[in-house]
């Protein structure tokens, strides 16, 4: 059983750095995507490959939680991790990834703004499974998370300005 525990927890956190490197790849590809003004066959390709593996790293993220949530569960653990603010700021994460993707692909936010979260979103996923944020309360993370998000929001800005300057 702790064989299947530990292969739970690589697989989570497999699952998060494969997102969080999916969105760094994806800024680089819209960023070379746009330089000539239009998406191109190939470039949509490319992108919808990266959105592939955000989807593949969100997914085994979410099943690989919930396994560990129902193996503690049934192990009848001391600590249940669905009793823990940390699997909750993860759960809240998640959803806001999944909902800020949707919102990005029906056009209901800006570009700008959704890629922010989202890249921000996927970061703190990474790091809370790696165990790389300390041990805050949901209030605490969440106000971590917005100044992140903005220190990230100038921060794309900036980088698709000086990259896509002519």
């Amino acid at each position: 059983m702790l064989t299947l525990i530990f292969l739970l927890v690589i697989a989570q956190a497999l699952g998060a750095l494969i997102g969080a490197f999916s969105a760094v790849r994806g800024e680089l590809a819209y960023v070379r995507a746009m330089r000539d003004g239009h998406l191109d066959r190939a470039e949509r390709a490319h992108l919808e490959h990266i959105a592939r593996g955000l989807s593949f790293g969100m997914s085994l993220l979410l099943l690989s939680s919930l396994a560990l949530v129902v193996i503690a569960y049934l192990l009848h653990a001391a600590e249940q991790p669905a009793l823990m603010p940390n699997y909750w700021i993860l759960m809240a994460l998640a959803i806001l990834v999944i909902t800020v993707s949707w919102a990005l692909s029906r056009q209901r936010v800006s570009f700008a703004f959704g890629s922010a979260l989202a890249f921000t979103g996927w970061w703190f996923l990474a790091f809370l499974t790696l165990g790389q944020i300390p041990a805050l309360s949901f209030g605490a993370t969440a106000a971590f998370f917005v100044v992140a998000t903005g220190i990230f929001y100038v921060f794309l800005r900036f980088a698709r300005f000086l990259a896509l300057r002519k």
